[in-house]
């Protein structure tokens, strides 16, 4: 790709970025998206033939943020409830950025048609490498799509209404307690 060409295509995803995460998704069209990023729409098209695609493209970073958020979780010396948690508080927090985000990818988990398939894809991978790190503190039969929908059911209530950031707290730290063995219950029974 050419240089300028490079640059213009760089600056219509910053642009989208800023536009989706101040207004949503459904509330920016591709005009306003050329407009602010100061290029003709032919050339928004041409990098970028639909709003899907472009969504995507502002989300690219993101996969790598995600698998770092679970590696962080992952190395804390902390219990497994704190680890759970510092992951689950990050991933609402990725799935809240961007307004509509949440519900949008939470609904189009297990969807393969999905523009959003990708970014579901990688929180299930996320949610799956959660599980086999947290493998006994974990109660049997828990998988990674459940982790998402329920997490991704709470980020899209925060996202949507005037959910304090406390009471999004409160309703993860419900989730971990569900997802976990809990203390002093006997392992082998699980």
């Amino acid at each position: 790709m050419r240089a300028d060409a490079r640059r213009n295509r760089d600056r219509i995803v910053e642009v989208a970025r800023g536009l989706f995460r101040a207004k949503g998704y459904d509330a920016v069209s591709m005009d306003e998206v050329a407009k602010a990023a100061e290029v003709g729409t032919g050339t928004l098209y041409r990098h970028f033939p639909t709003k899907e695609e472009l969504y995507d493209a502002v989300l690219e970073a993101w996969a790598d943020r995600v698998n770092g958020a679970v590696d962080r979780a992952l190395s804390l010396d902390a219990p497994a409830r704190e680890r759970l948690l510092a992951w689950l508080r990050d991933f609402a927090g990725m799935l809240t950025e961007h307004k509509g985000a949440a519900a949008r990818i939470t609904a189009a988990l297990g969807d393969a048609s999905s523009p959003f398939a990708a970014k579901c894809q990688t929180y299930l991978g996320a949610n799956e490498r959660i599980i086999e790190g947290l493998a006994s503190a974990v109660r049997p039969g828990v998988e990674a799509m459940q982790i998402s929908r329920l997490v991704g059911g709470a980020a899209a209530v925060a996202d949507s209404s005037d959910l304090s950031p406390d009471a999004l707290a409160s309703m993860l730290e419900i989730v971990a307690d569900g997802l976990l063995v809990p203390e002093g219950a006997n392992l082998a029974d699980r």
